[in-house]
């Protein structure tokens, strides 16, 4: 799980989102393409295209679950019920250590704009909160994962 988590921040501090982050961070483990990884998830960063929605670190980490079970349940019905059963459990392991899963409420910081974007850049919140959320989410769907 360390080396997931490292390849993640590895990407995020290169440049991908957070959701992007967590979804290539997986491509051995889950035999995704990474390509395909980045692509898909790039629309989820900001909280869902910079809206500040949902967390893009937890967008990615649904994404990922959806994969995982994907690969275990070759019905559709059984896919469903797995994935939204875990992608539940995450959401409240996830909201029990940062009280939201909400980009705005997990920034308290408005990156709507151009020069809100850089200014959360300029303040470190990229790397001080986006890297933790990235990091508890990896954690989260190891554990989900195993247990």
């Amino acid at each position: 799980m360390q080396s997931i988590i490292l390849k993640a921040n590895a990407l995020h501090k290169s440049g991908y989102n957070c959701a992007q982050s967590v979804v290539a961070a997986f491509e051995d483990e889950l035999n995704i393409d990474k390509n395909l990884a980045l692509n898909m998830s790039v629309g989820f960063g900001g909280g869902m295209g910079r809206m500040q929605e949902k967390c893009g670190a937890v967008t990615g980490a649904f994404m990922v679950l959806g994969v995982y079970n994907g690969k275990k349940f070759t019905d559709n019905i059984s896919l469903k019920n797995e994935s939204y059963s875990m992608i539940q459990r995450f959401d409240q392991k996830f909201t029990s250590i940062h009280q939201s899963t909400n980009c705005m409420e997990l920034l308290k910081w408005d990156i709507k704009t151009a020069e809100g974007f850089q200014s959360a850049k300029d303040k470190g919140l990229f790397e001080s909160v986006c890297d933790k959320c990235i990091a508890d989410a990896i954690r989260i769907v190891d554990e989900l994962i195993n247990e």
